[in-house]
């Protein structure tokens, strides 16, 4: 089997593997392979196809790397939060636990809500903040009467 076949194919399997976990890091490797395949076509040695894709997939995972460093994940938790369509959404709450948490029916499956702040846990109508995980953060709709 010719060595670009086999980079073509460690390529192809390199970006199924992205598919399959969302991680652009592994497109960027892909990429570093296809350059070595391109390499093995041009008729460069072996040795020299490793070089060509480890320096160039380095290099495109740097690139990668510093991009999203300055400009911040896309799904960095507070622009993920600030999409999220339930943020501003209103839940009833019966009953709070000691730990100043609850449980809750919210769009028809049950949720743990927590409250913040230093709100008194009363029954009565919140309003979800943000979520951390699967956990509603939640504060009262209206200012309790002290």
């Amino acid at each position: 089997m010719e060595m670009s076949t086999v980079w073509w194919l460690l390529t192809g399997l390199a970006v199924v593997a992205e598919l399959l976990t969302g991680t652009l890091y592994l497109l960027m490797v892909a990429i570093g392979m296809a350059a070595a395949a391109i390499a093995a076509h041009l008729g460069a040695n072996e040795v020299v196809q490793i070089l060509v894709a480890a320096i160039v997939g380095a290099a495109t995972v740097l690139a990668c790397y510093l991009r999203q460093k300055r400009r911040g994940s896309l799904l960095s938790g507070e622009r993920e939060q600030d999409m999220h369509l339930d943020i501003g959404e209103q839940v009833q709450i019966e009953h709070w636990e000691t730990d100043r948490t609850a449980q809750v029916r919210y769009r028809g499956a049950p949720w743990t809500a927590a409250l913040l702040g230093q709100h008194p846990a009363l029954p009565g109508a919140y309003r979800v903040v943000r979520l951390e995980g699967n956990r509603l953060l939640v504060e009262p709709t209206e200012p309790a009467a002290h």
